[in-house]
């Protein structure tokens, strides 16, 4: 089984703050890095890292080779990566606070450069029993999902960032939906959802979305795994949280791999959730991703 990741491939530029910046303030910054990034490498990068055969596709500008070593350093191939000479590669600007929580603004850059002749020759090295996994930070979607579709591909939708370009989806073609509970309160057309919902709202996505699995984390609550027969709840393992960026693209590729190797739903959602807990405790979004053996090794405290 393979997998393709057609996703977003970003330039992170991390601003460590004492607080968030408000509406009419200027404030300094105590310090900037720059990090590869974007959910699709993320998410790419712990697949690689978890030991899986993974694809990635998307697009880069002439800024960007270098987001193409790390993904290769992490053992997903890059053959479907196009390389554009006139576009930038996405970026963003993450501000970061002293607690280490953070708000992120996007450029889509050439991750809005997708053509459908891109979609058809990639997607069509993929067919049966191959997943496809999927983030809303790249254009042509619903095309993508229609291919995939058609191949007999599994589909993995994180639908993050949520906008109004999810509902011009065929939604009902996604097998797992991997989204927290603000991304499930607006897909459920329910945007005042409050923390200590989750279960609930997974219960409602189970059943407006029958053919599914779904897949709700709840930051610090722990996460959700429900489908047409049952619920399950996992904790988290806690640690000092330092950046937390890139903490559910490790959550989601580590339960995509758990799950493609054949582990249980409950030890798929344990070793996702020991996953993000060291993606946590380090700084910058992919470089905080930690390969399997460190996973495996890692001692935790009893998990909450």
């Amino acid at each position: 089984m393979k997998v393709l990741n057609f996703g977003s491939l970003n330039i992170d530029y991390v601003y460590s703050l004492d607080h968030f910046v408000q509406k009419g303030e200027t404030i300094s910054s105590d310090r900037l890095n720059i990090f590869s990034g974007g959910k699709g490498l993320n998410q790419s990068i712990a697949m690689g890292r978890a030991g899986i055969s993974t694809w990635h596709a998307g697009a880069i500008g002439p800024d960007g080779q270098f987001l193409l070593d790390l993904l290769e350093a992490s053992g997903v191939n890059t053959e479907f990566v196009r390389r554009l000479e006139e576009t930038r590669t996405g970026n963003a600007i993450i501000q970061k606070d002293k607690n280490g929580d953070n708000c992120i603004i996007l450029y889509g850059g050439a991750n809005q450069s997708i053509t459908r002749k891109q979609v058809e020759e990639t997607i069509s090295h993929f067919g049966p029993g191959d997943c496809i996994v999927l983030q809303n930070e790249i254009n042509e979607m619903p095309y993508i999902m229609e291919q995939a579709h058609k191949q007999g591909m599994t589909i993995v939708l994180n639908p993050s960032p949520m906008d109004g370009k999810i509902f011009e989806m065929p939604l009902s073609y996604v097998d797992y939906f991997i989204l927290n509970e603000i991304e499930a309160g607006q897909i459920l057309g329910r945007p005042g959802a409050k923390a200590g919902e989750g279960e609930e709202l997974a219960a409602q996505l189970a059943e407006k979305f029958p053919g599914a699995k779904i897949v709700l984390t709840l930051g610090g609550e722990g996460s959700v795994y429900t489908d047409s027969s049952r619920l399950y709840r996992q904790s988290i393992y806690r640690t000092k949280t330092v950046d937390t960026t890139a903490a559910g693209d490790t959550f989601t590729g580590y339960f995509i791999a758990g799950i493609l190797t054949g582990c249980s739903v409950e030890d798929s959602m344990d070793l996702a959730a020991r996953a993000a807990s060291i993606t946590v405790s380090g700084e910058g979004a992919a470089p905080s991703i930690p390969d399997m053996k460190t996973v495996k090794e890692r001692v935790f405290e009893e998990k909450e």
